[in-house]
This record gives C-alpha cells, structure tokens and sequence, in this order.
C-alpha cells in the first residue's frame, strides 16, 4: 500500500546520490578558506586580546587569500559563569566597538553576536551526543577554573562543545588560537572526524593557527609569571585598550618588576622587565635588543614611564574611535544584527544538512525530490 509520505531513511536507501548531491554540496566541494574566532563579553578587552588575537584577526580580514572572515561576540560563552544581566548587555555592545575601532570592517567581514544564530546552542546539542564526559573532563581550562569553584555548573564542562559547534557551523578551515585553547580545536577535529564518519562528508575539520613571537606571552603587570587576562581580580594587571591616559600611567607605575634597577630582557629571571620591554616592542616595532640599548640610562622606575607614553600613543586613535562607536549602540546593534543575517547564509545550509543526515527537524522538501513518489509506486 502507498503511503502518503515515506521517512528518511526510506528516502536514504531508495536514493543514496541525493545525500551528496542535495544536501552536501559544500562538504564534498574544496573548502574556501574561512577563518572563524570569537571573543567572549566578560570585562573590557585589553591589551593581550589586541595583540594576542584581534590584530591578526585585521590581518586575516584584509588578506585576499580567505574567502571569508567571520568573528563572533560570543555571549553565550560569557554565561558559563553567572553576570549580572546590565553589565554583560555593555560588555556586548563595548566589545563589539572595540572590534570595529581595533579595525575590524563589517562590510569586509560578518560580524555578529552569537545568540543571534540559534544554530550555535541546537549544533551543540548534537555535538553533545558524540562526545563523552572523560574527554570534557580532561581539557586545561576545565579542570584550572573547577579548582577555585565549589560548585560547578554544566555550562563550564560543556562549553568545548559549544565552541565547537562555533567552528563547525562555518565549515571554518583555520581557526586563530592561544596555545591554551589547542585541546578544545582538538576536540572540534574530533567531533567533525565522528561526525563525517558515521553520517558522511559535512564538516570540514579545522586547523589552528597558534600565534607566534611577543604576543602570545603578554604578562599579567602584577603578577607576571601569569598571562594578563580579563579573569584576574586586580584591574592593575592588565592595560584595557579603553583606559585612559591618567589610568595607563597609573597602572604602569604599579606593574611588578624586580629589585634590579637597570633594564635588561631576560625572560626567565626578570619576567616584570622584560614583560614591559616586550609590549614597547609590540607598540613601536622595535626589537628587544635596540630597546634596551636606548633605554640604557635608565632606571626600571623611569622606564615605566617611556613604556606608559608610548602605550598612550598606541592606544590613542583606538580609544578614540571606540568612544565615538559607544555613543552609538543603536549603530552597533545594527551591525550585529546584519552580521547575523550574514552568518546565517553560511550556517543555515550546514545545519540542515546535518538535521537531514541525523534524521531530525524534517523538512517538506525532503518528500518531494523527483521520482520518490514513482518509484515507491513501482515497490508497492
């Protein structure tokens, strides 16, 4: 007897070349380079960030060698931990003028918020399903965050996943990363390999690139044997790409150098120093070497000073722009809410074809590909 409609599976086995063919076109073709990365809403952006990601982020969005180039304010990673509801909504909005004032052009790359595409939680979930808890429980952030928390919410362990589903969603072939998020692209591999395995070709599996040379290591100024990161409690530590120059002065004269007066760059024995030489060697684009020969008259205490005026300079027209763009949050919403109707061209097709692989979320057009209805009057 004919049915009214058949199932997916039915679909599947009655005619195989329709999976490649319909729903898989951009999993069976060669991958544009796209880079995909994301920066999370918690505290201001600082210096790190900038050098350590954001200003090769410019780089790649500038270089005709990628296809595309799509950064995410991702809001839904900044929930892994409880925020207060007013502040996360400004780091939103504050961290997406930062992109823009650092350089990042919305007509040159999608720029959007990651709880506009609901395809980045529901691709999660599916990623969930084919990973397993040892593997979540064995990644570095994890297991250095859940020592300080007494108890630990689901989001901290799961958030990988959802990272994942981030890169996989856009078929990313690069992804630009710190040495510390090397295990979570990891497991992003790994899930696209288990994927493309049991359901057929559909992510591409993604490459990290680890930035190299000063501005991977940028110091925390109160404590440099740590890296300088929005987490740290002392706002003293880091310099924000949105402080003030009162506020820059300020922070260097406290930074943490040593009891040696002079100005010599040894990573292993003067960290506090040589952090200092290292971020006036990122702003000016001399070597090491050459400043520490100019600087030689000097003491560590006057060298703060030289190294707060040349951030000052730096940071100038960045603050600048960054001002101007948060006079404006009806622009800067603009701008995330067409950057997520940017992403969901590129990511709208690769989850529907993992819904059809899966089996999930039918879609009306799955019934009504040429020839099924015949040919099943022909079985019957």
């Amino acid at each position: 007897m004919l049915m009214g409609y058949i199932v997916p599976h039915q679909l599947r086995r009655l005619f195989p070349y329709v999976q490649k063919k319909t729903f898989c076109q951009n999993a069976t073709a060669p991958s544009p380079r796209r880079i995909f990365s994301g920066i999370q809403p918690t505290g201001q952006i600082h210096l790190g960030n900038y050098f350590g990601a954001i200003r090769q982020w410019v780089t790649f969005q500038n270089d005709p060698a990628y296809t595309s180039t799509i950064y995410s304010v991702v809001d839904l990673h900044a929930i892994t931990l409880p925020q207060d509801p007013d502040m996360l909504e400004k780091s939103i909005l504050e961290a997406t003028a930062t992109l823009l004032a650092c350089g990042i052009d919305p007509e040159r790359s999608i720029l959007f918020l990651q709880s506009h595409v609901e395809t980045h939680s529901q691709l999660a979930w599916v990623l969930g399903t084919l990973t397993t808890m040892p593997r979540l429980a064995q990644l570095p952030q994890f297991k250095e965050k859940s020592k300080t928390i007494k108890e630990i919410p689901l989001g901290l362990y799961t958030y990988p996943v959802l990272q994942a589903a981030d890169i996989l969603l856009y078929n990313a072939t690069e992804v630009p990363i710190g040495e510390d998020n090397l295990q979570h692209i990891q497991l992003a591999q790994h899930l696209a390999r288990g994927f493309n395995r049991i359901y057929g070709p559909t992510f591409v599996v993604p490459k990290p690139i680890i930035e190299d040379g000063l501005s991977k290591r940028l110091r925390s100024l109160r404590k440099p044997e740590n890296k300088m990161s929005k987490s740290e409690l002392d706002p003293k530590s880091r310099i924000s790409l949105i402080d003030s120059p009162d506020e820059i002065i300020e922070k260097m004269r406290k930074a943490i150098t040593d009891f040696t007066s002079s100005v010599t760059y040894d990573i292993e024995n003067r960290p506090g120093v040589s952090n200092l030489i290292e971020i006036h060697s990122l702003c000016t684009g001399q070597t090491t070497d050459e400043i520490v020969e100019s600087m030689i008259h000097l003491d560590t205490g006057k060298y703060k000073i030289v190294v707060a005026e040349v951030l000052i300079e730096f940071l100038r027209p960045i603050r600048s722009k960054l001002l101007e763009y948060l006079q404006s949050p009806e622009e800067l919403i603009q701008i995330l809410t067409k950057g997520g109707e940017k992403a969901k061209l590129i990511s709208n097709p690769v989850w529907e074809s993992v819904c059809y692989k899966m089996g999930i979320s039918p879609r009306r057009q799955w019934y009504s590909l040429p020839r099924v209805e015949r040919k099943l009057k022909e079985m019957s």
